[in-house]
């Protein structure tokens, strides 16, 4: 470790014999540099909320621009109060001053304060992936209650079980940023959520006893596209601020493996739209970027970057076929793609451990590097649990809110635009917006 801290402190002019000695002003170092690079990490990963709505807002309509913008705001100041609340003390229980409802974090210990923050805005972006997948027909107040309920409650619990040290972590469940404990987590909530609401008016129309898929076009695909970058941008924070140190050398690991899964993510699902349909897509590609990055999450640290391209170009196919199925096959409406990016990458990146992991030091060889199926085994319960956590409570959560307050708006506020029938404003005062659906 002195290796990585000695060279710093010629770069700041401080002499290095007054500390090479001394253990206690190097530790002193490392924990500071620790809080510097965790902190920072997080305001990367907070910085991501813009990113999903800059995504979420250029693939919809500009009449529910201003919504979408409220509910990543409100995703982020809600869930960070609950996560203080509740979600906490669910997720780390005794390991930061007990368990249970009556917690609220009050501990004034730096360290815990600087794992708190970097942890609520994992949370935060676990339920702000389901606002992409119920876009443009959702009730605002419904959205408010359960995206503090996913915050609060769904994400820690599962998370309780992983990162928590629960039974899945003391049977060797690795996860390393979150592929399915923030990913497929959100994703499969943004399944049940867009399964129970139902789809866009116009979106499936039965003609002659079929169904006919149409297409609904998002307005600003450049917006889209800066989402994308930005949200590529915090991934570094999301990913190698998982590293939990800012001595740790395997950052620059960490930062080639998602680089290259991103980028081979992209170029798959190019060519894959470009084969299929005859046309390098643009939202297509963007996607397929996205599922690289999530696809890499989970073993970014154990992988090399050779099965890091392989993961983002399995990544980028699976994202093109899982969206045309559940688009085409099962008729389920996800305007931004975010069940297919976060919760089928998510759970394919997760299982990528199992077949490409290779720290025999750490005791995680893959099924490709000789270390047999349990490693595989065990990721696959992770999977399955996590499917089956989230797909019922969100399932009840949902349901529940349906049938109270009601999840969806009125025919005519979707058909009029949710900034002005939920908010009493408009995104783009002065422009004429015309809209066949």
């Amino acid at each position: 470790m002195k290796k990585i801290i000695l060279p710093i402190f010629l770069l700041l002019g401080i002499g290095t014999s007054a500390f090479a000695e001394d253990a206690s002003q190097i530790e002193l170092l490392m924990s500071s540099m620790d809080m510097i690079w965790l902190t920072l990490a997080a305001a990367l990963v907070f910085f991501m909320q813009a990113g999903f709505a800059m995504v979420e807002i250029g693939l919809t309509r500009p009449k529910n621009a201003g919504n979408i913008i409220m509910k990543n705001l409100m995703d982020f100041a809600g869930g960070a109060l609950v996560f203080w609340a509740v979600g906490w003390a669910i997720m780390y229980g005794s390991s930061y001053g007990g368990f249970g409802i009556n917690t609220f974090l009050k501990s004034d210990d730096p360290t815990v304060l600087r794992d708190w923050i970097f942890q609520v805005v994992f949370a935060a972006t676990a339920a702000t992936i389901v606002s992409g997948a119920m876009a443009e027909r959702t009730k605002f107040n419904a959205y408010l209650i359960y995206s503090v309920v996913i915050s609060g409650i769904i994400y820690p619990f599962y998370g309780r079980l992983t990162w928590g040290g629960g039974f899945l972590s003391q049977m060797g469940f690795h996860d390393f940023a979150g592929s399915t404990i923030v990913h497929s987590v959100g994703g499969w909530a943004a399944l049940m959520g867009a399964v129970i609401l139902g789809p866009r008016i116009g979106k499936y129309i039965k003609k002659d006893g079929k169904v006919q898929v149409r297409a609904i076009p998002g307005h600003n695909l450049p917006l889209a596209a800066l989402g994308v970058f930005i949200l590529w941008f915090g991934w570094f924070g999301f990913n190698c601020g998982s590293t939990l140190s800012g001595t740790d050398a395997s950052i620059a690991h960490i930062a080639v493996t998602t680089t290259l899964a991103a980028s081979a993510g992209a170029i798959a699902a190019m060519f894959t739209m470009w084969i299929s349909m005859g046309k390098p897509d643009v939202s297509m590609s963007l996607n397929g970027a996205l599922a690289g990055l999530v696809g890499i999450t989970a073993g970014t640290w154990v992988v090399g970057p050779g099965s890091a391209i392989i993961i983002g170009l399995i990544a980028g196919i699976l994202v093109v076929l899982s969206v045309n199925f559940f688009d085409k096959v099962l008729h389920i409406d996800d305007p931004v793609g975010a069940i297919s990016v976060h919760g089928v990458c998510g759970a394919f990146g997760t299982l990528a451990v199992g077949l490409f992991a290779n720290k025999p030091d750490d005791g995680l060889v893959g099924v490709f590097y000789g270390g047999g199926f349990h490693l595989l085994g065990v990721q696959a319960l992770g999977v399955i649990i996590a499917f089956g956590w989230v797909t019922i409570t969100a399932g009840l959560l949902f349901t529940i809110i349906k049938k109270t307050i009601g999840l969806r708006v009125k025919e005519h506020e979707e058909i009029k635009g949710l900034d002005m029938e939920e908010h009493g404003t408009e995104s783009y005062p002065g422009f004429q917006i015309f809209h066949n659906i």
